[in-house]
């Protein structure tokens, strides 16, 4: 691989609307990132048939074929032992030996965590992996993580995390010092679990590397009071899903009020132009793209029922990642955290709230 090219590694097959949705969203992405080329895991005829009906992208694509594909109700452990020569598999395994740079893919997200463990494990200093995404704010964009890998976490995870979130904001929203903050039921030093302050702790301590605020609590998300927001898998699972689920509601009480009479349909008219910007600014498949952050390699996973737009926004997160050599960047970041941890006089399970002492 050239020392500007990017080589991705696509799983074809994995998704609600494979192959049609990953061929369409190589060849959006095959125009706004030039100098990147695909590895295309899946059904050689099938794929072959949707590809050559993209002009051009054939130049910048090789179809290998796969006889196998992880369906959507395997269990990780099914899938990890049974599913190795499918499309998933053959793909993890194409970034984890560095015949392509990154793995993108839209399947079964269980399969997908334990098979990229397997294939490409953990970097040194990070003992989980931590699934990361973005959202829009009121300030614009904050990165949070975990989303769902982990619902147990202590403060060493945590801690972890945050400096596995700090580089993925630096990568993605371009920040040089981004804001961390741990999400807790109050942003007082002594509210929450003993993990999160014993984490707080250790991220407070002189020579951190991260740009710790302290913790948050759920509504400062949206305000976009930090840059990145850092909790346990459970937690962060159930916030992300909380947030979608009232995003979708407040767009079908406005529909509702439009239609309730002509004078207010008459005024959605009026204010369609404004409708437009904020759908566009909303739109989940701008924000299409997790990362299991903390691997050492580069795996990312776009929603399952995502189309051909999101599917290339997430191909966009990956590109972005191996751009900015994300990995050395955390690599730098995790060491820097030990250093910090290895200068209490105990270890970072047990060190105590009171500003970071023992």
């Amino acid at each position: 691989m050239g020392a500007n090219k990017i080589v991705l590694a696509l799983d074809g097959m994995g998704g609600d609307h494979a192959p049609d949705v990953i061929v369409n969203g190589a060849d959006i992405a095959r125009e706004r990132y030039p100098g990147t080329s695909f590895l295309l895991f899946g059904d050689e005829a099938r794929l072959k048939a949707l590809v050559d009906k993209r002009k051009g992208l054939a130049q910048v694509l090789e179809i290998v074929p796969s006889e196998d594909a992880v369906k959507a109700d395997d269990k990780p452990s099914f899938a990890l032992r049974r599913r190795r020569k499918s499309s998933m598999w053959m793909a993890v395994e194409a970034a984890a030996q560095g015949r392509a740079d990154t793995i993108v893919s839209a399947g079964n997200t269980g399969a997908l965590l334990a098979i990229s463990m397997f294939a490409m494990r953990m970097l040194e200093g990070a003992d989980r992996p931590a699934l990361a995404s973005f959202m829009p704010t009121s300030r614009g964009e904050t990165v949070m993580l975990d989303l769902g890998a982990n619902l147990e976490c202590d403060a060493d995870n945590l801690a972890q995390f945050a400096v596995m979130g700090s580089v993925f904001a630096q990568a993605l929203l371009g920040l040089d010092s981004p804001k961390v903050g741990l999400l807790n039921v109050g942003s007082e030093e002594l509210k929450g679990h003993e993990e999160l302050r014993q984490a707080a702790a250790l991220l407070r301590r002189p020579g951190s590397p991260v740009n710790f605020h302290g913790f948050v609590e759920g509504n400062d998300i949206g305000a976009g009071v930090t840059d990145v927001v850092v909790t346990d898998g459970f937690t962060g699972n159930v916030a992300l899903k909380a947030i979608e689920g009232t995003a979708k509601l407040t767009f079908q009480f406005v529909g509702d009020a439009f239609r309730t009479s002509t004078f207010a349909k008459i005024g959605y008219l009026f204010a369609s132009g404004a409708w437009k910007k904020l759908r566009k600014r909303v739109d989940p498949r701008r924000y299409n793209g997790g990362v299991f952050l903390g691997l050492d390699g580069v795996c990312v996973k776009s929603h399952g029922g995502t189309d051909a737009l999101g599917f290339a926004y997430a191909i966009g997160v990956a590109v972005d990642l191996v751009r900015y050599e994300y990995r050395s960047k955390l690599v730098e970041g995790l060491a820097r955290l030990r250093e910090v941890s290895a200068t209490a006089e105990t270890p970072a399970s047990t060190l105590q709230a009171t500003g970071g002492t023992a």
